[in-house]
Order: structure tokens, then C-alpha cells, then sequence
């Protein structure tokens, strides 16, 4: 092969690579600018749905009703394009102790954990309602019905003693709010969790603002 014949193939070889580059590159950049499309368009697609979640967030209102027997009233308002909807209820207390430190004779985390910190539970044996009356299993409700559930007073805790340690604790909670959590379903939907402070007066309290 001649000097012109080697140099034409080395030639040709270097715009073939060139080429080859140039195509590699091509669809690189087209592939990251497809990558960047599609994520954002999940980024617009997941905050279309958080807001359309947080525009379909259920209306609800809760209230006590004490006379002649305490009893906690849930009602759906709206929206009504959720059909029916199932509601949870757990009763929190009037503040987080997990973390307390615990010092000798004083009450473990465990038993602190085994008091309801607040006016009322729910009544143990009644509506499902658990041993130490913290939560009620999931009840249905549709648009514009309300539901009741039974009511007790809290319980001291053991080492609120005698009389003088009953009268402390009614005391310390006669005019606090009932606390609630809330939890919501519906069908094809993420579930929606809801904090209530329903006061004892027998006003509603309302949720889902």
C-alpha cells in the first residue's frame, strides 16, 4: 500500500471514530435530557397529587357530649366525592413523657406509658375500644352521619395516692381539651391524620383545616 493509500485509511478511520464519538455524545445528551423531562415531570405529577390529597383532606368535627352520660360525638361534613370514609381515633396525651428522664423512685417509662395524661378515655369493652381505653379500631362514616362512642374518665395513675391524690388529678384535667388523633381512609386514597383538642364545654371541634 502506498503513503497516499496509508494516510486515505488513517483518514478514514479518524472521521469514522469522529464520528462515532459525535453519535455517542448525540445520544448521551439526548438521554439525560430525557432523564431531566422525566423527572420533572414526576416532581409536577407528585405535587399535583400532594395538593390534590391536601384539597380532598376530610371535614370532620368531634364533641363531648358529658350529660347524662359522656360520650364523644364524630361527624363527616364533607367532601362528599370520598364516599365513605373510615375513621380511627386515638386519644393522646397532654404531652410527650417518652423521653423523661427516669430517676430512682420515681414511675418507669413503662408505666407512664400504661396512663391516658388527659380528661377522658375511651371505655374498655365498648366500640372495640382496647384494655386501657387508648383507641377505638376504624369506623365508617358517610357524608353528613356521625358517629358515638362511649366515654370514661381517665384513671389516676397508682401513685397518685388516696383521696388527696384523685382530687390532684381531676384538678389537673378538669378543663383540659380531649387530644385525638385521627385517622382517615378512603379508597384509592393515602391515608390523612388529623389532630382534634375537643374542649369539655361541648362545643365542636373541628379538623381537617
Amino acid at each position: 500500500m502506498s503513503i497516499v493509500d496509508t494516510s486515505i485509511a488513517a483518514a478514514s478511520a479518524a472521521l469514522s471514530g469522529l464520528a462515532a464519538w459525535g453519535a455517542w455524545k448525540a445520544s448521551r445528551e439526548a438521554n439525560k435530557a430525557a432523564w431531566k423531562a422525566n423527572a420533572t415531570a414526576d416532581s409536577v405529577a407528585q405535587i399535583e397529587r400532594g395538593r390534590w390529597h391536601k384539597e380532598l383532606t376530610p371535614q370532620l368535627r368531634i364533641k363531648l357530649q358529658a350529660e347524662p352520660h359522656e360520650v364523644l360525638y364524630v361527624r363527616f361534613d364533607s367532601p362528599a366525592t370520598l364516599g365513605e370514609l373510615t375513621v380511627q381515633l386515638t386519644i393522646r396525651d397532654d404531652r410527650d413523657r417518652s423521653r423523661f428522664p427516669h430517676l430512682a423512685g420515681t414511675p418507669t417509662p413503662e408505666q407512664r406509658a400504661e396512663v391516658i395524661w388527659g380528661p377522658y378515655r375511651f371505655r374498655p369493652g365498648v366500640d372495640e375500644a382496647d384494655g386501657l381505653g387508648r383507641s377505638v379500631p376504624g369506623f365508617p362514616l358517610l357524608p353528613g352521619d356521625r358517629h358515638r362512642l362511649a366515654l370514661d374518665p381517665s384513671l389516676k395513675p397508682f401513685w397518685y395516692e388516696g383521696a388527696e391524690g384523685e382530687q390532684r388529678w381531676r384538678s389537673d384535667y378538669r378543663t383540659a381539651p380531649i387530644r385525638l388523633w385521627a385517622v382517615c381512609t378512603a379508597p384509592d386514597h393515602r391515608p390523612w391524620k388529623l389532630a382534634f383538642a375537643v374542649p369539655q364545654d361541648g362545643s365542636w371541634a373541628l379538623g381537617g383545616a
